[in-house]
């Protein structure tokens, strides 16, 4: 497969930019409403940890699905439809919320999960090699992180909003607070909060459409594919012999996989802490990924590489997780001196560390994918699909925190992040370099 020449300079380019970014700022808004969505429904239909975590199971495991089936339909829509029908299937997600919310039924709220991952696996598939191709290179990770700006900043406000929007009079609930409650009002209290979802997932639903509806009149170049003489097994051996591919595709595991243990755990943490507003804490993982992507956006690549840049993200990812495995949740020290003095929440030392995982995790998703996708030629739309589906370590690698949380406990938990810092070092160093095997 080929793609055809995309405008790269001047206004020409303003106007796909301008969609893409919007786009990256919807992946980012309904991506990181988990890390408010997984704490609430943890309580709201009385889960363990374990349980909770597949919230996010079922949305990420959509992209190791359905990524080689969306590519396939991207190549017969083209690039403008296939984006409208991926915020088609979002928007249907959301409405799912609707039963599941007036049921409590906790496998509904999975199967809306699932669709609206699938969704914006379609969305991924083509927005970030349309990305990488707008432009040089060596600029590649620079737009990335432009792009990472508009998404990680969704994140920001997605748990807050839902924190004002859906919980409402019930902000400072928690694990703790609930299991104090008699059980006749801890019922009542849960079903109020249930319904609070209904409402806004219902104006997400119509939001959405209205987007996929506008996005099929903006004037956005077409991605368009020409077919190879050869078959789709012939096709997959292509891709999969370029190592730095598959290795990107590894590394994309080990970074999803932290990414959403760091966003989507926060919450689970502190309320089993005590911690107040447990569901905006992923607001303060996010905030430090938006300063990371600032400083990627500045420095990549007047001042740093892409490797460099991803070998930093990986020595800061492991310095900062042994600081939380030996952390103290009674100290506030480290949140006090860093914004503390702001009159912003400060919170316990290794809830602060787990937020700050958010700038170290920053500058790995804009580095991997120009280099992964470097050199493939008329492979790159497989090559691109073979690395969504490395989104898959959001689905699994939460689940095996969550397991080690119920064995061990949430703390030590955190140990299976290292491993996965340690490979993304590994291709940061010479795994990138690599075209055999």
């Amino acid at each position: 497969m080929t793609t055809q020449t995309l405008p790269r300079t001047g206004m020409q380019s303003l106007m796909p930019i301008l969609t893409i970014g919007l786009l990256f700022f919807i992946f980012g808004f309904v991506t990181w409403l988990n890390g408010a969505l997984i704490p609430f429904l943890q309580m709201v239909c009385e889960l363990s940890e374990m349980e909770a975590l597949f919230i996010a199971f079922c949305f990420y495991v959509a992209y190791v699905v359905m990524a080689l089936p969306m590519a396939k339909i991207l190549e017969v829509t083209g690039y403008k439809k296939g984006m409208s029908l991926g915020l088609a299937m979002i928007a249907i997600g959301c409405l799912l919320f609707v039963p599941a919310a007036l049921s409590k039924t906790f496998a509904v709220f999975l199967i809306a999960q699932f669709v609206v991952g699938s969704g914006l696996t379609i969305l991924q598939t083509a927005s970030n090699p349309f990305i990488v191709h707008l432009g040089s290179q060596d600029s590649a990770a620079a737009r990335i992180a432009f792009m990472g700006l508009l998404n990680k900043f969704a994140g920001v406000l997605a748990p807050l909003l839902f924190t004002a929007l859906v919980l409402g009079n019930f902000s400072d609930v928690s694990q703790v607070s609930l299991a104090q409650l008699p059980e006749a009002e801890r019922a009542a209290q849960l079903n109020e909060m249930s319904s609070q979802l209904i409402q806004p997932y219902i104006g997400m639903a119509i939001a959405l459409g209205i987007l996929a509806l506008g996005l099929m009149r903006v004037n956005l170049p077409d991605i368009q594919f020409e077919s190879d003489d050869s078959n789709d097994s012939t096709q997959a051996s292509g891709v999969l012999q370029f190592p730095h591919l598959v290795l990107g595709a590894i590394t994309l595991f080990c970074y999803v996989g932290v990414e959403v243990i760091a966003g989507d755990t926060i919450g689970l943490y502190g309320s089993s802490l005590g911690v107040a507003n447990a569901t905006s804490l992923t607001s303060f993982t996010m905030t430090a990924m938006v300063a990371g992507y600032f400083l990627g956006l500045f420095c990549i690549p007047r001042l740093i590489s892409q490797s460099k840049a991803m070998l930093l993200s990986g020595v800061l990812g492991l310095v900062f997780t042994v600081g939380i495995m030996l952390g103290s949740d009674q100290s506030h020290s480290i949140s006090a001196i860093l914004w503390g003095w702001t009159g912003i929440q400060t919170l316990p030392d290794t809830v602060a560390l787990i937020a700050l995982l958010g700038l170290a995790n920053a500058m790995v998703w804009p580095t991997v994918w120009p280099l992964a996708l470097a050199d493939l030629g008329k492979f790159t739309p497989k090559g691109s699909a073979i690395l969504i589906m490395g989104i898959a370590g959001g689905a699994i690698l939460p689940l095996v925190y969550g397991g080690l949380s119920d064995t061990l406990d949430a703390q030590s938990a955190y140990a299976v992040m290292l491993p996965c810092y340690a490979f993304i070092c590994y291709y940061a160093l010479g795994g990138h370099k690599k075209r055999a095997w």
